[in-house]
């Protein structure tokens, strides 16, 4: 049976309506987001929304990078429940506040933040290999996604394929947690 590839807002409007965490007993959240989207500015902006969470209610979080390698994390809740939690020892700025996000069509997001520091349009788009990758990511077990070898070549085939160089499933976060990925959804 061949997994359909949903669109962005479905896949985020599911997320949203059917929050769910993947079993464990270690601390996880699920959700969806932006890894990270370079500009020719220098600038670096990422989106985490995570519509679950196990240490406190979901949240949503966006990184931004500066042309100097400086991050400021934008979180619409306390650090202590936020990716501060994690990736705080790498961030020189925490802001916390409101984050609007707003589908404006089923591959265009307007994420912003109260006071207009952040302002952004995001329009998704997808390749054969990325829907692809999500097909397949969406179908493999959790257990598969909790494998330290299977994510370190899934990484490097997916750095290679999508021509983005270093790409990394699993490793330690700034603030010394051990962290994986826990799975690809099938949006595309």
């Amino acid at each position: 049976m061949m997994l359909r590839v949903r669109d962005p807002a479905e896949f985020a409007r599911q997320a949203e309506e059917h929050p769910q965490l993947p079993a464990a007993a270690c601390e996880r959240v699920s959700g969806y987001g932006v890894m990270g989207l370079p500009f020719r500015s220098g600038h670096v902006l990422g989106l985490r929304r995570w519509t679950a969470s196990s240490v406190g209610a979901g949240f949503t979080s966006i990184w931004h990078r500066d042309p100097e390698g400086r991050w400021t994390f934008y979180e619409s809740v306390p650090s202590e429940f936020a990716c501060t939690r994690y990736f705080g020892a790498s961030v020189e700025r925490v802001q916390v506040g409101p984050i609007a996000l707003h589908w404006k069509d089923q591959r265009r997001l307007h994420v912003s933040t109260v006071d207009r520091a952040v302002d952004w349009t995001i329009e998704l788009g997808s390749t054969p290999v990325t829907r692809l990758m999500s097909v397949v990511g969406s179908s493999l077990p959790l257990a598969a996604w909790r494998s330290r070898p299977l994510l370190l070549a899934m990484g490097h085939l997916a750095g290679w394929s999508l021509g983005v160089g270093e790409v990394k499933l699993t490793g330690m976060t700034s603030n010394g947690q051990p962290s994986t990925q826990t799975r690809f959804g099938s949006g595309s």
